[in-house]
């Protein structure tokens, strides 16, 4: 007798907030023998926006929306855009931090409707042990930290861009751990230029 094994999908989800939409007034400097790359220090500030975020455990996938502010009613449609992506009544199981925002009564409400959506929370303190921190610190290395945004709608833009490319080529994260007496170190983020 063999036995079917049901795949339950694992979301790591977190939210990016405040991402500011700098248009720099100076070019950047590229980085040439003996000297590092710089920029001017001067820019506009065209405004904010929070980008909540997935990632999908199994296949290291994103899938994310921008929101002008994370509130409680942001994350609890980004829950339904999650459940609208898997097979109706499929259990999935959703990762999460201990923000205000992921415990309101329209999350308890939400949970309520959906019984096949189960969600986590990392303990306080410990959100680095949420895979899309790994992410998000790529999306800030790639795109956030240099990149120039003539408005929030071009921010926007770049940050879909750069998650369609992501996407492409995502490989889950694998935590190993070889010698306790060093960092655990993880292997996936798929090189996006």
């Amino acid at each position: 007798m063999s036995i079917r094994r049901i795949m339950r999908p694992v979301f790591a989800v977190d939210e990016k907030s405040h991402i500011q939409a700098l248009d720099r007034l100076d070019p950047l400097l590229p980085l040439s023998p003996g000297r590092a790359e710089r920029h001017g220090v001067e820019y506009y500030r065209h405004g904010t926006l929070s980008l909540l975020a997935a990632l999908d455990t199994k296949s290291g996938e994103v899938l994310a929306q921008t929101v002008p502010r994370h509130t409680s009613a942001a994350f609890v449609e980004f829950l339904g855009d999650i459940v609208a992506g898997q097979p109706r009544g499929r259990e999935i199981h959703v990762i999460a931090d201990n923000l205000s925002t992921h415990k309101t009564q329209a999350v308890r409400t939400f949970l309520v409707e959906h019984p096949n959506v189960h969600l986590h929370f990392t303990p306080t303190y410990s959100s680095w042990l949420n895979q899309v921190e790994l992410w998000f610190s790529k999306i800030e290395r790639d795109l956030l930290a240099r990149g120039v945004f003539t408005s929030v709608a071009d921010l926007a833009r770049k940050i879909r861009r750069y998650i369609r490319h992501y996407n492409k080529s995502a490989k889950p994260v694998r935590w190993s751990c070889r010698n306790p007496a060093h960092r655990i170190s993880s292997t996936s983020m798929s090189t996006v230029h």
